[in-house]
């Protein structure tokens, strides 16, 4: 027996248009934690950008990506180098994070608009941002432009790398332990403006069966 779409749900085919105010997928899979990705051209210049399509996608080795609608200066100094580090936005860096967005001309160098410290990194190139609480050194391992169903390539470009080197401030750990509710997350949620913090009070715990 077949069971005919409820009236209480709204239902929608992409190709042809969600009919809302707002695009509700970035909203439905989120909140999502943000790819703030620190780049360096083979000529030397420093990039920083945030990423809300961004994830980690293996355990051993650590692999985390993201992915660049449009072909931006930081998918092209990944592939000049192939290198790149991300670190943690926390939400007294929210505003900051939020002016490394602007649309500037490559040799502009975000951590200086947004006045942000570049710290060395150990095993790659780019910079770290002395201000956040956690950066990954990554390597990339493939850089991939999407393309639909149909085999039309998409103007997105996902970006996958092996994690290197790992520095954690040590007042985000409690006994060996990441202490992910104190340590400030922000999240992208799917609205215009829309993001999400996390703290204590969201925490719970369910473990796995035996």
């Amino acid at each position: 027996m077949s069971l005919t779409q409820p009236e209480t749900f709204h239902f929608y085919e992409p190709r042809q248009g969600h009919g809302l105010r707002h695009d509700p997928f970035n909203a439905i899979v989120g909140p999502r934690p943000i790819g703030w990705i620190a780049t360096q051209s083979a000529a030397g210049t420093v990039n920083l950008a945030p990423y809300s399509f961004f994830n980690a996608f293996n355990y051993t080795p650590p692999i985390i990506g993201f992915s660049s609608i449009g072909y931006k200066d930081t998918v092209r100094n990944i592939e000049e180098t192939g290198e790149f580090v991300w670190n943690l936005v926390t939400r007294p860096l929210a505003e900051m994070m939020n002016q490394t967005c602007a649309h500037v001309p490559p040799e502009v160098n975000e951590f200086e608009l947004a006045g942000l410290t570049p710290l060395a990194s150990r095993l790659v190139t780019p910079p770290r941002v002395a201000e956040s609480p956690v950066s990954f050194e990554c390597r990339a391992t493939q850089i991939v432009q999407l393309q639909s169903i149909d085999g039309e390539k998409v103007p997105t470009w996902l970006v996958l790398g092996e994690v290197v080197a790992v520095h954690i401030a040590k007042n985000a750990l409690t006994d060996g332990v990441y202490n992910t509710a104190t340590a400030g997350h922000i999240l992208r949620a799917g609205g215009p403006g829309d993001y999400f913090s996390i703290g204590p009070e969201q925490l719970f715990k369910i473990y796995r069966p035996a």
